[in-house]
């Protein structure tokens, strides 16, 4: 088999999916309100703003966003300003709401912060904070894929035409000399675009021979018989890459950064909190998911899932980078100007006050 390089991850090249709901700020599910019970009393509001409003995508790896939430990480750091929470399922609509100021931060993926930087020229968004890294996985049906050198031929799902996984696995497909037409998904491997909420029913009734998916949607394969055939975290150098960062409007930064530099004190604090108390931010998260969904994940989902996830403060800036040289190559993106799609000033101020050092922004900074 060739030799597997570093991938990867990529960028929404098309702007639709299916939203949960439409509610809250009208692109996504709105959050189960905690309203004004986490305010301590005599606090005060941050930069005068009556609310800051978060969104985040129901999945665990976003629990950085969920722990604090059901936590109150962020609403202890941000006083009487009311942390306000929105829920969705697409980067897409999380880009839109921001674009439309209908919320302030995002935790999202790279590839649509990717994409709607560069669809902005670089006006609309910054990434001020990384997450989450790694949470994604080859599952295949053991029976039907037995190998690597077996998925040629086969039918793998992944969630969206140009999505983060999408890419990842069309790039990794040809590292291993197949050809596939990216738009179609017809080739020496069949890539069929499969929203992840319905994956598990496909690859149960035997549509699909495997996925390239994050978690929980691997578990969930795994749980129903499924076999983890590559973790994508053993393509990348120390086994990490982004999964998840944390955008801001840039109106927003410019005019509150005080609330942009509480949010990330907190999520700072959160991450520290979900590393230090595995199993209660576990739980945690779990929680948050089933308040946000209505439904909590299984034990035999939720514990293999979290394991495969890290959380960090660094937003691996090079492997952004490389995820886009990746969705260049197999034809889905054209090359792109990232410079200035980094703004760590604050996190690094953040990291400063408690004596850490600042993450590397692999040269695409705003200066």
């Amino acid at each position: 088999m060739p030799a597997i390089s570093a991938p990867r991850r990529a960028f929404a090249v098309t702007a639709a999916l299916v939203l949960l709901t439409l509610a809250g700020c009208g692109y996504g599910s709105q959050a189960k309100d905690n309203g004004t019970a986490g305010i301590a009393a005599g606090a005060r509001k941050i930069d005068g703003l009556d609310s800051v409003r978060i969104g985040y995508f129901g999945n665990l790896t976003h629990g950085t966003a969920l722990v604090g939430n059901q936590k109150g990480f962020f609403q202890k750091e941000l006083g009487a300003t009311e942390a306000r929470y929105a829920v969705f399922n697409a980067g897409p609509s999380e880009i839109e709401a921001l674009n439309s100021g209908s919320i302030d931060i995002g935790w999202i993926g790279p590839s649509p912060a990717i994409n709607g930087y560069v669809k902005s020229g670089g006006k609309n968004l910054r990434i001020i904070g990384g997450s989450a890294s790694g949470g994604v996985k080859l599952v295949v049906n053991p029976d039907r894929v037995k190998s690597l050198e077996d998925v040629e031929g086969k039918r793998i799902a992944t969630p969206q035409l140009g999505n983060t996984q999408d890419v990842a696995f069309l790039n990794w497909a040809s590292e291993q000399g197949w050809t596939v037409d990216p738009q179609s998904g017809k080739g020496d491997v069949t890539v069929v675009r499969s929203d992840n909420k319905v994956t598990p029913d496909a690859f149960a009734a035997g549509s699909v021979d495997g996925a390239w998916v994050p978690e929980p949607t691997a578990s969930k394969l795994v749980a129903e018989g499924g076999k983890v055939l590559l973790d994508e975290a053993s393509l990348w150098p120390d086994e990490e890459f982004v999964i998840t960062n944390i955008v801001v409007r840039q109106e927003f930064l410019e005019q509150h950064p005080k609330a942009v530099e509480a949010v990330l004190k907190a999520s700072v604090e959160t991450n520290r909190w979900i590393n230090a108390h595995p199993d209660e931010a576990k739980a945690a998260a779990n929680e948050q998911l089933a308040a946000d969904s209505g439904k909590a994940l299984p034990a035999d989902v939720l514990d293999p899932a979290w394991k495969s996830i890290r959380f960090t403060d660094d937003p691996l800036a090079a492997t952004l980078d490389a995820q886009a040289e990746h969705a260049v190559a197999v034809g889905l993106l054209k090359k792109p100007d990232l410079s200035g799609v980094y703004d760590l000033k604050l996190l690094d101020k953040v990291l400063a006050a408690e004596g850490t050092p600042a993450f590397d922004d692999a040269g695409l900074g705003a200066h």
